[in-house]
């Protein structure tokens, strides 16, 4: 028993950084030598506690890439990446603002392009874009309303 409430100490003090889903901590604590069933019964108290919600990580994992201009695709990595179930991800999709998307998108290439018209680096904007989870059909919509914004 003694080994499980060293086992809640090290979960306590990993959470008290950033937050974690149930996967991330497990491995947190594996990594750092606690047993998967001493893991895993820490993860279900935290859990049980409220201070691990897979839930409300996935919809703070959303919000953050969908502010700072990251597309659906990547948003998708990193829930993965995560380790947050599938089943959240379609709820916290589709609660994606496209006004928030397209503004950070717009910002992104404000930053990105600093009032350029010139056909590389439109180009490269899109690309770059793509890189960042959109789709080519959302980069070019995207490139499209820049150029409008600004002649």
């Amino acid at each position: 028993m003694d080994h499980l409430v060293k086992t809640k100490t090290r979960a306590l003090k990993i959470l008290g950084s950033r937050n974690l889903s149930e996967k991330e901590m497990i491995k947190r604590l594996t990594d750092k030598g606690e047993s998967t069933q001493n893991a895993e019964e820490v993860v279900a108290w935290l859990v049980e506690l409220g201070y691990i919600d897979d839930n409300d990580y996935a919809t703070l994992i959303v919000r953050h890439y969908t502010s700072k201009g990251y597309g659906t695709a990547r948003i998708c990595d990193e829930l993965y990446k995560r380790g947050i179930p599938k089943e959240l991800w379609d709820e916290k999709l589709e609660a994606i603002n496209e006004s928030d998307t397209e503004d950070a998108t717009l910002a992104f290439l404000n930053k990105k392009l600093k009032g350029s018209t010139e056909k590389d680096d439109l180009r490269r904007a899109q690309d770059a874009l793509v890189r960042r989870g959109f789709s080519y059909s959302e980069a070019k919509s995207a490139i499209n309303k820049y150029i409008e914004d600004i002649t």
